[in-house]
């Protein structure tokens, strides 16, 4: 029988095809790197696709999110309908949960959030990035997935900043636990689970490392099992799975029936942005240097509404005026590449950082729509002190409101399940 044949697709930032071809051989498979550009034709007789590690688009708007909404995901529906095994491992693994093609096919149903620790207070204490070794178990049966065939622990590392598997949808936690599709889970070396730390570092919802979809052909992992050859039984897996589907076809389940996708989760993205009550003092912090992160996100929007033009701030909101301190702070504002805007009383004004006090403009800054997206736990606002909000302020001109406030828009700037999406008052 000849070598399945995998596919590992490579996006502007990815970086570790290097350790997926060689790990892809040593296991007995045939592989090659994809770049997103080229010409489908190119994946002709694939048997598989391997989503690799990597900072595709440098994370820009959040982890995943850009590269999942590349062209190429309409033809990657498609191969996972069709039974083809997609694997994602840590970027992978976020660019799969941001398509929407896991774990239930249709639609963003999990978010891979920030690393944070849940205290008993209900408190979350951002962890940043973490680059460290776990140990993680399959916690599914051993044929429910294309990754799972194998029994016992793994001793592998993970690098990565936002890998927590969060969900504001119960039912849809529900639904995994029903389905048997959370594969893997964070353990000790004995194979015991536990959500808490040391053992689940990231704070990840029910100590989860890894889902599969209900075919068990489209899996995400966060951790590298790919980067040691304690991984190689992942990897042998994905083989057999392949192999035995060649020979005799896989029954492979249906696509969730219209009821079953009421059963399966109730949350959407809320119909209409709530309005935000402005604060005290708003401070709007614009780049002088091109903005790659704006000019990235700006793209990703305009696959859905091409006309759409869009400029990002950096958001701090203040219930006492620090102004002049943290914008006299080199490390919290640069005046060599920064501008920064304060709203106050209803009135805009601009910082003078020679003078270092405020001056009147005449420039309207949110001329547009404005959003502002924040994120859970608000990190930099616990760097700032009591009563701060910081995120991302998006002002977004030439849409309509009814065009912007579609499901499918919100969801490039905001990922639900682990941040809020408001609009901000105009003055």
């Amino acid at each position: 029988m000849k070598k399945p044949l995998i596919a590992i697709p490579s996006f502007p930032g990815s970086n570790g095809e290097v350790d997926n071809l060689r790990v892809l051989k040593r296991c007995g498979f045939d592989c090659f790197v994809f770049r997103w550009n080229d010409s489908l034709e190119k994946l002709q007789g694939v048997d598989g696709y391997f989503f690799g590690a990597g900072f595709s688009y440098e994370d820009r708007g959040r982890s995943g999110m850009v590269a999942a909404r590349d062209p190429l995901f309409s033809f990657m529906r498609d191969e996972a309908e069709r039974g083809k095994v997609i694997i994602g491992n840590c970027n992978g693994a976020q660019v799969l949960i941001e398509s929407g093609l896991i774990p239930l096919g249709d639609g963003l149903r999990l978010c891979l959030a920030h690393n944070a620790i849940r205290a008993k207070d209900g408190t979350s204490t951002a962890t940043g990035f973490l680059s460290e070794w776990v140990w993680i178990t399959p916690t599914c049966k051993r044929d429910r997935c294309a990754t799972s065939n194998w029994s016992g622990t793994l001793h592998i590392p993970i690098a990565h900043g936002e890998g927590r598997f969060v969900t504001r949808d119960p039912d849809l936690i529900q639904e995994l636990q029903k389905d048997d599709q959370i594969a893997f889970q964070y353990s000790n070396a004995q194979g015991t689970v536990s959500p808490d730390t040391p053992v689940t570092p990231n704070g990840s919802m029910l100590g989860i490392a890894g889902i599969c979809n209900r075919a068990g052909n489209v899996v995400c992992l966060m951790p590298h099992p790919e980067r040691t050859t304690n991984g190689d039984p992942y990897f042998l897996s994905v083989r057999r799975w392949i192999e035995e589907r060649l020979s005799v076809e896989r029954s492979i389940p249906q696509p969730l029936s219209p009821s079953d996708r009421i059963r399966a989760g109730t949350f959407h993205f809320p119909p209409s942005t709530p309005q935000r009550a402005p604060m005290p003092i708003e401070l709007f912090i614009d780049t002088i240097i091109t903005n790659n992160e704006e000019r990235t996100v700006e793209q990703a929007v305009r696959r859905i509404e091409p006309s759409i033009r869009l400029k990002q701030y950096r958001y701090v909101g203040l219930r006492s005026d620090r102004t002049v301190e943290l914008l006299s702070s080199f490390s919290f504002f640069n005046p060599h590449k920064d501008i920064a805007y304060v709203r106050q009383h209803g009135e805009m004004r601009k910082w003078d950082a020679r003078r270092k006090s405020l001056e009147p403009t005449s420039k309207d800054i949110l001329a547009g729509i404005s959003l502002l997206r924040r994120d859970e736990p608000d990190v930099l606002a616990l760097s700032i002190g009591t009563g701060a909000e910081t995120g991302v302020c998006y002002d977004c001109r030439d849409v309509t409101e009814e065009k912007l406030l579609k499901k499918e828009v919100c969801e490039v700037f905001c990922n639900p399940h682990a941040s809020t999406l408001e609009r901000i008052v105009p003055l």
